[in-house]
């Protein structure tokens, strides 16, 4: 999607503002030097989806990142953002391991463990630790585009983005914990707005935009990116969601099934609930909790009530809609290789 040089470089910026987290923290000592160092490895790796949208979408519209210092902070940023969204959804979730290994919160409870701590005390202290470092991605996320080198009406531009990504993230990560606490199930109407929230601006939407803005994009251009970034966010999240439930514990980073172990409300829960096999289909997630017989009748139970079929559907129906989008007269040229590229990109994830 984007040449390698520009990877390395996007992992570059990232890795100095890294640097300059891990300085800071070591200047301050004591546990929060050990915290910049868990932020560093909760940074490391990764796809790093997000910023290479902002990359590919600038080179789209004819950006030369010679002549645009700010391509790779901006980048950057995206891909902070998207780690502290990570960071703080495992204290919502209270998951204190991500990819077999300890997380933020996890390496601090074991941290408080070994200095004697109780397990109170050392949930809070994990969770403490995982809340300030999101905190602290937060800030390096919008510190790069405050210092971007961009003209005043860009930067402002680019913090819109960054505004609207953190606010209806947030929104849709609240929704999904109350239709979550919630007794009784929230309308599938609901819930795909949440999953929608959650996922599809931060992720996609808003990078876009953001390369198009730096590369000079006309306001329809960057509307239209806006549009169809959406709703391949929203694909991209209903195929997670698919993994979740269906995926190999290679494709989920866990073991297979953890959404259904955890009686997660998603999208597919949502139309199982629309079928006439739902009382099986709940009886059998009632109780999915108890280990990998019950995970894998749970599956069967929501695939013989049609329900991931349909998801798969909504989804080819959603990444048809989008190329069909942008093969339109109206949609930016320059962009229709980029977006069918990512609608091919989102349909190879479905399990």
């Amino acid at each position: 999607m984007i040449p390698l040089a520009a990877r390395a470089a996007i992992d570059e910026t990232i890795d100095g503002s890294l640097r300059r987290i891990r300085r800071r923290a070591s200047e301050l000592g004591g546990g929060f030097e050990e915290l910049g160092e868990a932020v560093c490895r909760a940074t490391a790796g990764g796809k790093r989806l997000r910023p290479t949208l902002v990359a590919a979408s600038f080179a789209a519209f004819g950006g030369h990142s010679d002549d645009c210092p700010a391509l790779y902070p901006v980048a950057a940023a995206f891909e902070l953002l998207h780690t502290a969204f990570v960071v703080h959804d495992d204290v919502i979730d209270h998951d204190t391991v991500r990819r077999g290994i300890p997380n933020v919160a996890g390496e601090f409870r074991l941290r408080a463990r070994t200095r004697g701590a109780d397990a109170t005390g050392a949930a809070l202290l994990g969770d403490a630790a995982a809340i300030l470092a999101g905190d602290l991605l937060l800030h390096e996320a919008s510190r790069l585009i405050a210092l971007a080198d961009v003209p005043g009406d860009v930067r402002a531009g680019l913090f819109g983005l960054l505004d609207d990504a953190i606010y209806v993230s947030a929104a849709g990560e609240l929704a999904d914990v109350e239709n979550a606490v919630m007794p009784d199930y929230a309308e599938a109407e609901a819930i795909f707005n949440a999953t929608f929230n959650k996922t599809a601006v931060y992720s996609f939407s808003a990078p876009l935009c953001a390369g198009a803005l730096l590369a000079g994009a006309s306001r329809e251009a960057i509307a239209a990116l806006d549009a169809e970034g959406g709703r391949l966010g929203l694909a991209f999240q209903l195929a997670d969601d698919l993994i979740g439930a269906f995926g190999s514990a290679e494709q989920a980073g866990r073991d297979s099934g953890g959404d259904l172990r955890e009686s997660k409300r998603t999208p597919l829960i949502a139309l199982a609930r629309q079928t006439p096999d739902w009382s099986r289909v709940d009886e059998a997630l009632a109780v999915a909790h108890t280990g990998p017989i019950a995970v894998r009748e749970a599956q069967i139970a929501l695939e013989e009530s049609g329900a991931r079929l349909r998801l798969r559907a909504l989804i080819d129906d959603t990444l048809v809609a989008v190329r069909a989008s942008a093969d339109a007269p109206g949609f930016p040229v320059a962009a229709r290789p980029l977006i069918h590229q990512l609608a091919d990109r989102v349909q190879e994830r479905i399990p």
